[in-house]
């Protein structure tokens, strides 16, 4: 058998793999980033090495944590086994009957964790799948269109476990309270605040502004292999890392993905390279201006809804000149010999976005071409 390495060729054909242009942003179902040369480097390095697994998560989490200036850290399999993580380490603390039995002890333990109504998301998976499987009983706080301070302080009681807040742009962004209100509520009746801050790019913001458990994509702004990562108050880490003993066994994570997502903290920290939106802007204006020429098509710059510097463009179908609703032509994008995926969001309203922080100026034109074909009735 040859030792050789695979190409990007071999991949494609050997599995008969379709290739992609993610213009949906850094998507969990599409692979969600690419890391850069170092971090790969590190992974490979890792992959290849042997480490007594223990002092390497304590010593890459005490690493960690001093670049973000926090008090504790640790990496984990993904945000949402953070999630899990978190909840379940909040409610077993050190007791080791729960951390064995979590879900079969009848042993009485405060297991509610609040959740603003409009938190509660499907972000590819719900988010009180997560909290359940910590052995959470997750408590909506307010209504989908509004939480105010109030709405979570009405439901906190003997069996409050946590307060959730999830920081995305999945979630209703109006007449929410802020995290910095979230967190003086939960110091305010000392109970831990979790943010989930999944795809957010500031590492350090929702801990400074009181967070005890903040967590992290390393696959998404980090752009690390996959992976999560947790900071914040140093015992709320510590109950966390015990869950490698309990429901977080089958969330672990390797070697290479520890010392791959420390290495792209490192440079996320010390050498950020990523684009700024105004960059974003000049790369997808000529995609635009090409766009508004065809007929039944109006594109846009958007700024990100959840706040980021991320700026996407908005292409909007008139299915009355077009002939195909944006549901029609989003399934037609993903067909043919190269699969266009764009963000899906605002279908049903006949737009959706393309986000262009992982597209090339030449698979911009790919995608005009692959429009206008589906568009103006040449395919």
């Amino acid at each position: 058998m040859s030792s050789e390495s695979p190409t990007k060729k071999d991949i494609y054909n050997k599995y008969h793999l379709k290739k992609v242009i993610n213009a949906s942003g850094r998507m969990t179902i599409l692979g969600v980033s690419t890391p850069r040369s170092e971090v790969i480097d590190t992974v490979s390095c890792g992959l290849n090495e042997y480490f007594e697994i223990k002092d390497l998560v304590d010593k890459t989490g005490q690493y960690i944590a001093q670049l973000l200036n926090v008090e504790n850290a640790v990496v984990v399999s993904c945000a949402s086994a953070g999630i899990v993580q978190a909840v379940a380490g909040l409610i077993t603390k050190d007791d080791r009957d729960l951390l064995f039995n979590l879900h079969s002890s009848d042993k009485y333990v405060p297991r509610e964790i609040i959740v603003p109504k409009g938190h509660n998301i499907n972000f590819g998976a719900p988010i009180g799948t997560m909290v359940s499987l910590g052995g959470g009983i997750m408590v909506e706080a307010g209504y989908a269109n509004e939480c105010k301070p109030e709405h979570i302080e009405s439901l906190i009681n003997p069996d409050t476990v946590a307060i959730l807040y999830v920081k995305s742009h999945h979630c209703v962004q109006k007449s929410m309270l802020s995290v910095a209100q979230t967190a003086a509520i939960a110091r305010k009746y000392d109970i831990p605040l979790i943010v989930d801050a999944a795809a957010e790019e500031d590492l350090q913001t929702y801990y400074q502004q009181g967070a005890d458990l903040a967590i992290y994509s390393g696959a998404k702004a980090i752009e690390g292999p996959t992976s999560g990562l947790v900071i914040g108050r140093h015992q709320a880490v510590e109950w966390l890392k015990l869950q490698s003993q309990g429901i977080g066994r089958p969330m672990k994570i390797g070697k290479e993905g520890i010392l791959g997502l420390t290495k792209a903290i490192e440079l996320y920290v010390t050498d950020p390279q990523s684009e700024t939106g105004q960059q974003m802007v000049a790369k997808m204006t000529p995609f635009i201006e090409s766009l508004n020429t065809l007929k039944g098509i109006s594109a846009k710059v958007v700024w990100d809804g959840a706040g980021r510097d991320i700026a996407r463009a908005e292409i909007a179908f008139d299915a009355s000149v077009i002939g195909k609703t944006a549901v029609e032509i989003i399934e037609l994008m993903k067909q043919g010999e190269i699969a266009v995926y764009f963000r899906e969001y605002k279908a049903n309203e006949g737009k959706v976005d393309a986000d262009v922080r992982s597209v090339t100026s030449t698979q911009l034109d790919i995608i005009y071409q692959k429009i206008k074909n589906i568009t103006q009735g040449a395919q």
